[in-house]
């Protein structure tokens, strides 16, 4: 190909990637495979919280987020358990999706990380330290669309790419029979809570087939071995929330404490 016919080429593929005065996030994507699908989604979300008539999950009992990606992570699932999308606070729309992009972005197919096993390596002098800045959110993605349509089957964010590290417990990656399909993210309580909510969500949607984990016996269980010293023996800590949580994660087969990492 000569200089001149390879130079119309890149020119006739720029014209026909985006029309004049759009950028590549105004542009229609494929559908994007999802392991659940919104109303699934919201009907588990509203049953796994106490103001849908679930159970306590220790904190302060709250409406909450759910956002799910798939291995991609594409976001393909947005939903509330609230009545309308200000029963929940409406900042953990955001904080729902960024920690499915973490879980899903530090998980392997034969091992996973929850958003919580990340806090104590991503504190100053951790292993992890900066984890939280590596990957920027999307503005344009979070805040596209209008609040008519978020949590709806037709949340802006799905389809795109979200972005986002969260280094508290609320992400847990998603695994069928066959391997890691994506992740769920849960916000809008105590980071504890959330994580509790996010283990029964991942239950009830039959894709908790956690292969491993930094949490033996438990998996990706939260560890709670955060002591005086703000030091985690385990090195994957979280810290205890101010309620009931950590009981009920005992209780759940979602927590543990003590140095369990061996």
């Amino acid at each position: 190909m000569s200089k001149h016919a390879a130079m119309t080429a890149v020119i006739l593929a720029a014209a026909f990637a985006a029309p004049a005065g759009s950028s590549a996030q105004d542009q229609p994507r494929p559908a994007t495979s999802c392991p659940v699908d919104h109303d699934r989604l919201a009907d588990i979300l509203k049953k796994s919280v106490k103001p849908g008539g679930g159970p306590s999950n220790g904190g302060l009992d709250n409406n909450e987020w759910a956002a799910v990606v798939n291995r991609q992570g594409v976001v393909c699932a947005v939903a509330y358990s609230g009545g309308k999308v200000d029963d929940q606070w409406l900042g953990s729309r955001a904080i729902a999706a960024e920690k499915a992009n973490t879980a899903n972005a530090f998980s392997l197919k034969n091992k996973a990380m929850a958003t919580a096993n990340l806090y104590a390596g991503a504190q100053p002098g951790g292993f992890l330290f900066g984890a939280a800045l590596s990957n920027p959110p999307s503005p344009e993605v979070l805040y596209a669309g209008t609040p008519d349509e978020f949590g709806t089957a037709h949340d802006p964010m799905v389809g795109k790419p979200v972005g986002g590290v969260i280094v508290f417990g609320g992400g847990l990656a998603l695994y069928d029979g066959n391997g890691i399909v994506g992740a769920l993210g849960i916000s809008g309580d105590s980071s504890c809570a959330d994580h509790n909510v996010a283990w029964r969500v991942r239950h009830f949607l039959g894709l908790d087939h956690v292969p491993a984990g930094v949490s033996p016996n438990m998996k990706d269980a939260i560890i709670y071995d955060i002591g005086p010293d703000s030091k985690s023996p385990s090195g994957f800590g979280h810290p205890k929330c101010d309620g009931k949580e950590d009981q009920i994660a005992v209780d759940l087969g979602a927590g543990v404490s003590g140095n369990v990492v061996r």
